[in-house]
């Protein structure tokens, strides 16, 4: 599977706001279900912004 590619660098930090950034190129890849995989793993496996951003990266490669 081909990664959508994604811009953070220069973004809102936020991770909620990099999450929507990652979630709104998978849905435009028509990968709605990854968008939903990846978002609850965020919110339930991530424990510090390191480990929500590499969760983020298995989804989309970042620019």
């Amino acid at each position: 599977m081909e990664k959508p590619k994604v811009r953070l660098v220069g973004e809102n930090g936020n991770i909620f706001n990099l999450l929507g950034i990652a979630s709104r190129a998978l849905k435009d890849a028509g990968l709605d279900g990854q968008a939903k995989e990846m978002k609850d793993r965020v919110l339930s496996e991530a424990r510090s912004y390191d480990e929500a951003l590499r969760i983020i990266m298995v989804y989309v490669e970042v620019e």
